[in-house]
Order: C-alpha cells, then structure tokens, then sequence
C-alpha cells in the first residue's frame, strides 16, 4: 500500500480476551481491499474508498448519492441528498473541494482513484432516495473514472434495500431488515465488477462469525460506533490461507442492535467470501439520541462527528482503518 498511513508490522492495538481467544490469526493481505454498503453505508463506503484508494480498489455502493453532498450541513442532507432534490446539489462545487482535499492528501490521489472499480445500483422502486440523487453520484464519479470501470444498474424494480436472492422482505418494500426478495444477487453483481476474477459462491457459507471490540481497537475514534463490529472469516482463511479483505456497511436503522444478524449473514457476501478467500469485516454503528444526535444509527455522511467526516480524517473513517489494521496484523 504505496499511501497508507502505517505499516502493518508494527501494530500495537489491544486485544480484549473475548477477541483474542476467538479470532483466529490471519494471512490479510490488505492491498486489494474492497468496499460496499447500503444507504448511508453507501455513503460511507464512497467516503472510505475515495479517502483510501491506493489499497482500496473498488466499492458497491447501493442507494446513496454523490460524495459529500451534505457539505458537512443537516439541511442539505435533508435538502437534497435523499428523498428530495429541493435545491440544485451543486456537483461542481462539490467537486472542486474532494480535488482539493486529494491535492492535500485528506483524499487519494487522483491517479490512485482513477485506477478504481465502482458499481452503483438505483432501483426504481426506491422512495427514500431518489433517482436524481442516485444520478448525481454517478455523474461525479464519471469525473474521475473511465467509462469501463463504472458500473451503474438502474432498471431494476427494487425499493430501498439491499436486494438479495431470496433473503428479507418483499421486493417491493422497505422495512427491517433492509434486505429484499428480489431473485436479484446485488452481492454478487457487484462483487463480479469490483473484485477481479471472482468465482461461484459457495452453495451455503460454511465460515465462521467472530465479534471485534471496535471501541477497544480504536478509542476514541469510534465513539460514535457501537463496542462490537463483526467479521466473518471463511474456513480456508481461519486455516492459513492467504486472504484479502472486503468491508460492507450497513444502512441506518440496519446495524445489529436493530435486525440482529440479518446483514451479517445474508445481505449475500459471505458464500463468496468462502470460495474466494476473502474475510468481511461488518463494522456497525449506533443510535444516539444526544449529542451528536443520530437516532438511526446511521454512518456519518453529513457531518455529524466533525467536518472531516468525507476523508481520511473522519473520525468514524480512521476507526475503520484501524480495524483493518487489526484483522491484517
């Protein structure tokens, strides 16, 4: 990783005893790392892999809108980065401050982004987000990608969920879990484009469900998440094998407080993970209804922790690294 900032070799985070005897070491080669996530997980995976693109090489990123859209501001959120576009988002502004921010390193550079693999879904049944949103973000990332390495599906009935095969609610509605009936592998279609040289998934996923102390790897960091994230690590990983890392953010109201396992489990990563040695880490936010206030557990794409939310200062961002840096070491 030519721009990441520490070296894995030389990691001293501290293990709580429940971590240290479950997970089991792993060979993480953390260099061609990838990213996906739902809603405001979307967010956060655009956030995460446009801050860090010289190791994260791709993300999936369903249902959300153009990198800092909110400006570090509720109102614009509210205003015109989800169910609504009341005012203009104002891309090239937008724009010029994420350039500006990888000319001071806050970003990866523009020559680490361009080499990157995005793929974006929008389905046509989706209220909470709207298309012109959606679009927006496909218009910015057209800015900094050629044409091949983007992928934008939006000519599927689906409401705002994660769509899966047979998992969670109908197709077309949008209640807990976040995950719909669509006979559509949204996973699986994105883990195609963004990870080169997939093969089938596993017929069931075999691997194992490990909790991580988030709070103790971070600190202070991850104030704002919850004490526990999870990792799901295949067989073949826990034997020795060496591995690479996919990470996928849940939505709001989807962390694990709210639907228990349902986006761990079944938002469809994990059979892949089986058959193509990758570990998935699932970090999770929390609910807050004080300062900062975030009753739905949402990641921070608005500015809620502090106005680095959108680079690699982001509180909740550097927590993530962190605990990639924990899997790798």
């Amino acid at each position: 990783m030519k721009t990441l900032p520490f070296v894995i070799s030389s990691f001293a985070f501290a293990l709580s005893s429940a971590a240290s005897a479950t997970l089991p070491p792993l060979k993480l080669n953390v260099d061609q790392t990838t990213v996906s996530g739902l809603s405001s997980g979307g967010y956060m995976a655009a956030q995460f892999q446009l801050s860090h693109a010289d190791w994260v090489k791709g993300a999936a990123i369903v249902a959300a809108g153009p990198v800092y859209c909110a400006q570090n501001n509720l109102m614009n959120a509210l205003d015109h980065c989800i169910n609504k576009v009341a005012s203009p988002i104002p891309l090239a502004e937008i724009n010029k401050q994420l350039k500006d921010w990888s000319a001071q390193g806050l970003l990866a550079s523009e020559a680490e982004i361009k080499q990157s693999k995005i793929w974006l879904l929008h389905g046509t049944a989706d209220q909470k987000v709207t298309k012109e949103v959606a679009d927006a973000l496909y218009l910015q990332y057209q800015e900094w990608l050629p044409a091949e390495q983007l992928h934008y599906v939006q000519d599927k009935i689906f409401a705002h969920h994660m769509p899966t095969l047979n998992e969670g609610s109908a197709c077309d509605s949008s209640e807990a879990p976040f995950l719909g009936q669509c006979n559509y592998d949204a996973a699986g279609e994105a883990l195609k484009f963004i990870q080169p040289g997939l093969k089938a998934p596993a017929e069931n996923s075999s691997g194992t469900v490990y909790p991580i102390e988030q709070q103790k790897i971070a600190g202070d960091l991850a104030d704002t998440m919850a004490e526990q994230g999870f990792v799901y690590v295949p067989k073949s990983c826990e034997q020795g094998q060496s591995c690479t890392l996919h990470i996928s953010f849940h939505g709001c109201n989807q962390h694990a407080d709210a639907v228990g396992m349902a986006y761990v489990e079944k938002a469809g990563f994990n059979r892949y993970a089986d058959s193509n040695n990758i570990v998935v880490l699932y970090p999770q936010s929390r609910t807050s209804n004080l300062m900062p206030m975030n009753p739905q557990a949402c990641w921070d794409w608005w500015g809620y922790t502090d106005a680095n939310y959108a680079n690699r200062k982001g509180q909740q961002i550097q927590a993530v690294v962190k605990m990639a840096q924990f899997l790798a070491q």
